[in-house]
């Protein structure tokens, strides 16, 4: 068995050791958590909100469906999917809790409070019995996550059969000349907005670095699948800087 101590993955452009990386993405995250949804709106230029209800439309929440909301720390999914519900409950899992404390601030968390559970959590050890919920969400996270696939197969335990896996993520463009004028736009500003909104430019750089290490669509896809997911697919986005990749537990 190979001793995680000695075994490696990238943080951004870094090379670290697998047991490193969580604490250093609970670094960047405690950082930036309570401008993070400000910036998210200062990156993409309010887009990420289009996106985020695109996946509301893919997903079409049911009344009385049960949510996990992986990496979920703000609660823009969880508060979307309970919006669309009616009814149900949304448990919001985050490895910060600064970021569930800033989640737990906003308005809807007061309005939706009998139907949110906030939980510190690592999506690759879930502290919740196998068959628990009917849709799993990850939303801008699972690039984060030290060993991505295992997270999947978390997903897989916990989800009951017949529930959704929906993960929407950064991705690639697949016209190379639109890929670099994107890199150039991601590298040269981002981390400036991040210097002059957070006053923190090294946590967005790491954002950065980290959303072009991520797997391209068709080879998360394939993740997917391997994690035991059927009737898997994905919709790009924005022609494909991000995409929802969709699976179910059959």
């Amino acid at each position: 068995m190979t001793d995680k101590a000695d075994t490696t993955t990238h943080f951004g452009f870094e090379t670290v050791r697998e047991d490193e990386k969580a604490g250093r993405v609970q670094g960047v995250f405690s950082s930036v958590a309570s401008k993070y949804d400000i910036m998210n709106d200062v990156m993409s230029g309010g887009v990420h909100r289009i996106w985020k209800d695109a996946m509301m439309d893919w997903l079409a929440p049911r009344p009385g469906q049960r949510l996990l909301d992986v990496a979920g720390g703000t609660g823009d999914i969880s508060f979307r999917f309970l919006k669309r519900a009616g009814r149900g409950h949304a448990t919001v899992l985050d490895l910060t809790e600064p970021m569930l404390v800033e989640g737990r601030k906003r308005a809807e968390a007061e309005r939706m409070s009998d139907s949110l559970t906030w939980v510190v959590g690592d999506a690759m050890a879930l502290p919740f019995d196998a068959n628990t919920f009917d849709v799993y969400t990850i939303s801008f996270g699972i690039r984060n996550v030290t060993r991505p696939q295992d997270a999947l197969a978390e997903a897989y335990r916990v989800l009951k059969p017949g529930g959704r896996l929906m993960v929407l993520e950064f991705s690639q463009l697949p016209n190379p000349m639109m890929q670099a004028a994107y890199d150039a736009y991601s590298f040269n500003v981002i981390p400036r907005m991040g210097q002059m909104i957070a006053g923190d430019r090294d946590s967005y750089q790491y954002l950065v670095e980290s959303i072009r290490n991520f797997p391209d669509q068709d080879t998360f896809l394939g993740m997917v699948c391997d994690a035991g997911f059927g009737n898997a697919k994905y919709r790009n986005l924005t022609m494909g800087v991000a995409a929802l990749h969709s699976g179910w537990k059959l």
